[in-house]
């Protein structure tokens, strides 16, 4: 085995750095291609002859002169200025003269490369474009309730940027299924208050280190009780029969602590879990923690970022989430995110009949009954707290309907929202994915898309099938790239394998760059124990809507912004492609920018793998150097204009002041 490259070596032939330049811009990969630096230094003019002596204390200064440059330049690894090599003594000559007028952009090229700082301790939890660290030390009422809006500030990562650590205490998370029911009590940030108010000790058993969502029998019997009772309310026998129903993704609004996703999910549904961003005792953060999919998200007064008919279940249980208010809007955007046939599920203890005797009560569950009817649900059932609606299957219903709200023109994009105002229209049924859900193919066969299916998207068979083959044959490699041996520099013994990789490695990955989801549908195909964030960016093609059709999850996003989750819940951030994606956009964010928010998100002893054109990759792993990752470059012998990248990042730990 070839030993691993250091953060800040080449692993052989030329030497490249930082350059001023910025590597997203289209005419610097050319440039880096054929030079390998950023410009080239003017050589200075001939110098006239002088006398002898003159000349000899010239000689003397050049020899200093390079002595000082060579080190400069080994120290900084700057690729600001390129000298050509002149081999002949007079133009060496000449070119040292030259070389005394950048010895000091060497010196300031050395500190651009230098590695960031860490960042202070208050860091540890913070989530950009939610709040500001000096809100979370804010002296007020602990049991009021505060709505954090989405607001992304860009700030420059060279300025502001630094490596946020773990918890003192961090410790990196059981491997699943067992990290399913017991995390660390460290990893999480939980206050006192939490605890007193008795919010986490119902859904849990806190034991001296860990957390545990599996001692508290009373909780896992309850769950599977409600689910038995949701399914009897749509009309199945019992809960083993969602998948034959066509019944996969599900959207779990203030989902707790993933509790509800953890065990429909061994009956084949995956569950989004949304919360709004929480301090402390955050439901999507400790979801994430155990291995189940979640993001911060939020029905306020923006859609979230996820195309027209993508759920199969919009859930509700005990969400805080006031219905009826604001005309029904926000059914308005339950109604988007249901496919036909659909179902929303509310619990609540406003739908008791001793809660209905209350005239507030009655007002509010009138208007939101009326609402549902306007927007042509069908109420199947109510049982206790819990009610079920269906989205119709039946397009003349919204011809018929004679009062509600208007059917969105189509001038709206109703398949990329991302983060626009809540829309008071209905989408109606003019795309051609509103299929009812009954007539899906159950999972997993769903996966794999028919012609018929993929003709919406203007993609054909040969292609997709070709898609699905590649990606079988990228995961092999891949995950023999995870071996614990390929950063260590122990030599390989003649005739010994490389251990592999246990299925259940990872957990909780992200494709930067998702396309038609074939990374995510390889991994399982390959039997990892892994869930997908599918991310779509918003400067590319939208295949969301193809992703979420294919049964699995997904979202949009804009890879200048921070990703709406908490520091630490990845175990790997995968891009294939994104970088090029990135050079068709100029001046919107720096690669250090990026790869910053891949480090915030990303676990301790977490991989990172980028698949993408040379020039870039050489850009990036000197990027990487500066955040202190363990990196490896390869060769693909399929593609040779193409580089990979992995690189793991290091568990650093610091005891804070």
């Amino acid at each position: 085995m070839s030993r691993p490259l250091s953060r800040w070596s080449t692993g052989g032939g030329r030497v490249s750095g930082i350059s001023d330049r910025d590597p997203f811009d289209p005419d610097y990969s050319k440039d880096f291609a054929e030079n390998g630096f950023g410009h080239e230094a003017g050589a200075c003019k001939s110098r006239q002859r002088t006398a002898l002596p003159f000349l000899k204390l010239c000689l003397a200064l050049a020899i200093v002169l390079a002595l000082v440059g060579s080190l400069s330049w080994t120290i900084s690894i700057s690729t600001s200025s390129q000298v050509p090599i002149y081999r002949g003594y007079r133009r060496l000559q000449q070119q040292l003269v030259s070389d005394l007028s950048e010895i000091g952009e060497l010196s300031l090229a050395s500190a651009k490369l230098r590695e960031l700082e860490f960042c202070s301790s208050e860091f540890e939890d913070y989530v950009p474009c939610y709040y500001n660290v000096s809100e979370s030390f804010d002296a007020g009422d602990p049991d009021r309730t505060i709505e954090y809006e989405r607001q992304c500030v860009q700030q420059s990562a060279e300025d502001h940027g630094c490596l946020v650590l773990p918890p003192r205490n961090y410790r990196i998370p059981l491997r699943w299924p067992s990290g399913r029911d017991f995390i660390w009590k460290e990893n999480v940030k939980i206050t006192g208050h939490e605890f007193s108010s008795g919010s986490l000790t119902k859904r849990m058993m806190v034991e001296e280190e860990q957390i545990s969502f599996r001692s508290d029998s009373l909780m896992v019997d309850g769950v599977e009780d409600y689910l038995h009772q949701i399914a009897e309310m749509i009309g199945l026998e019992n809960e083993s029969n969602f998948n034959d129903a066509g019944i996969r993704t599900v959207l779990d609004i203030g989902c707790g602590f993933g509790s509800f996703g953890a065990h429909i999910f061994s009956r084949q549904l995956l569950t989004m879990c949304i919360a709004n961003y929480e301090r402390s005792g955050s439901q999507v953060q400790i979801t994430l923690e155990r291995g189940l999919p979640a993001m911060i998200g939020s029905f306020a007064s923006k859609q979230l970022p996820y195309p027209y008919l993508s759920f199969d279940i919009v859930h509700c249980a005990g969400c805080d989430i006031d219905w009826e208010k604001k005309d029904g809007i926000y059914l308005t955007e339950v109604d988007r995110l249901l496919r036909p046939g659909g179902y929303f599920v509310w619990t609540s203890h406003m739908n008791t009949q001793r809660s209905l005797h209350d005239k507030d009560n009655q007002k509010k569950w009138s208007l939101i009954r009326d609402y549902a009817e306007k927007v042509c649900w069908d109420m199947l059932s109510q049982q206790d707290e819990t009610i079920v609606w269906k989205k119709t299957t039946k397009k003349k219903c919204y011809r018929s309907r004679k009062s509600g709200p208007a059917v969105c023109d189509r001038t709206i994009d109703l398949e990329s929202p991302y983060y626009q105002p809540l829309n008071p229209c209905i989408a109606g049924t003019r795309s051609q994915r509103w299929i009812p859900i009954e007539h899906q193919r159950p999972w997993p066969s769903r996966a794999m898309l028919n012609s018929t299916e993929l003709d919406i998207y203007g993609l054909q068979s040969e292609e997709f099938a070709g898609d699905a083959l590649n990606w079988k044959s990228v995961v092999h490699d891949y995950w023999s790239l995870l071996s614990p041996l390929i950063f260590s520099d122990h030599p390989k013994r003649p005739g010994d394998e490389e251990p592999s990789p246990p299925f259940n490695m990872l957990r909780n990955v992200l494709d930067m760059n998702a396309r038609f989801g074939g990374f995510n549908a390889a991994l399982l195909d390959a039997g990892k124990a892994a869930w997908v964030m599918n991310v779509v960016p918003t400067n590319g093609p939208n295949y969301l809507p193809l992703i979420f059709d294919r049964g699995f999850i997904g979202v949009q996003h804009d890879w200048c912004e921070a990703f709406p989750t908490y520091p630490r819940t990845y175990d790997m951030v995968h891009a294939e492609g994104l970088l090029t994606l990135e050079t068709y956009q100029r001046h919107r964010c720096s690669m250090l920018d990026i790869f910053l928010e891949i480090d915030h998100i990303l676990r301790p002893e977490g991989w990172v793998i980028i698949r993408d054109k040379d020039p870039l990759i050489e850009a990036a792993r000197s990027v990487i150097a500066q955040l202190r990752w363990d990196a490896r470059m390869m060769e693909l012998d399929n593609d040779s204009n193409k580089k990979l990248l992995v690189c793991q990042k290091p568990f650093f730990k610091k005891q804070h002041k």
